[in-house]
């Protein structure tokens, strides 16, 4: 069991994560890929480029692998995400997750995409085609709220709290996940 945690420059190879995730004892490998598409709200996007901070980026990824392993029965998982510039059509994300049987992978994979947008301190700037203007994004997912310094964020304890909760209780508060099985 390891998982994979990998925040690069380079260009996303989706082959390669799916066989840091296979195993011979695996009936399921779940994808999500995410790439960067020519559009947002009627404007042409040229690229996209992000930025993060590694360090709490990689604590806050390793934090989703970790629930995941608590709530699903699952083998591997691979979370890779690109920094800096990402072209149109380009893989900006994957998250990988093997198990024996596919319901748990697919739902693994759900939930670590939606736990990073909302929780990841990973920033995604577009830039336009027509006026070459560029744009911070924040995802709509995001449960992180404005402090009261300077342009700062900080995530919520309680929203944290309640999404973390909501996350081990969805899809049957009593299943139980044995430790030893994973």
């Amino acid at each position: 069991m390891a998982d994979h945690i990998i925040l690069t420059s380079d260009k996303l190879i989706v082959e390669e994560i799916t066989n840091l995730v296979s195993s011979p004892d695996c009936g399921a490998v779940s994808l999500f890929i995410g790439t960067t598409r020519d559009n947002f709200e009627g404007k042409q996007v040229a690229k996209l480029e992000y930025e993060a901070y590694t360090p709490m980026a990689e604590a806050e990824i390793a934090k989703i692998c970790e629930i995941i392993r608590n709530k699903w029965r699952v083998k591997h998982v691979a979370v890779f995400h690109r920094l800096g510039v990402v072209p149109v059509m380009d893989i900006s994300v994957v998250v990988a997750v093997s198990s024996e049987h596919r319901s748990d992978s697919l739902e693994a994979v759900n939930f670590a995409i939606n736990a990073l947008k909302s929780s990841v301190p990973i920033w995604k700037k577009e830039i336009y085609c027509e006026s070459g203007e560029a744009e911070w994004k924040e995802n709509r997912e995001c449960s992180w709220r404005r402090s009261s310094s300077a342009n700062s964020c900080e995530p919520s304890d309680q929203t944290r709290e309640a999404e973390l909760l909501s996350y081990l209780l969805m899809d049957g508060i009593d299943r139980r996940i044995d430790d030893t099985s994973h």
